[in-house]
């Protein structure tokens, strides 16, 4: 499995970078400034989490464990939910869309802690 974490990181850090350079280049002339912001947050996001899904592989090829599948879990659903609804919002203006969001934040805050009790449990 994280072998898999580390093929789903590197593909959606592949993906944060073409929304950013879709964001900065293709979106810059048709989306107001706010909307513009708020498309390069969900960029932004989308790549940390990219990198925490690489985190979570590369950790895991040392001490597998539940714990980190989970935090791989919590990050992909994270991106999908925050970041997604945020490109959606952006590209739509929608602004109900902005209220699945927070569940990602929550999907990220859970995927950061359950990282860091792997990380205790694992240390010698």
């Amino acid at each position: 499995m994280m072998r898999w974490w580390l093929v789903l990181g590197a593909v959606n850090a592949f993906l944060a970078v073409g929304a950013g350079a879709f964001g900065a280049h293709g979106l810059k002339a048709r989306l107001s400034p706010d909307l513009l912001v708020i498309f390069e947050t969900g960029a932004r996001y989308h790549m940390y989490h990219s990198l925490g899904l690489l985190a979570v592989g590369l950790f895991g090829t040392l001490r597998p464990s539940s714990l980190l599948s989970g935090a791989g879990w919590a990050m992909l659903v994270g991106i999908l939910l925050f970041s997604g609804s945020l490109y959606a919002l952006a590209l739509t203006g929608v602004r109900t869309l902005g209220a699945i969001t927070p569940l990602g934040g929550l999907g990220f805050l859970t995927g950061w802690a359950l990282f860091a009790l792997a990380a205790w449990r694992a240390a010698p």
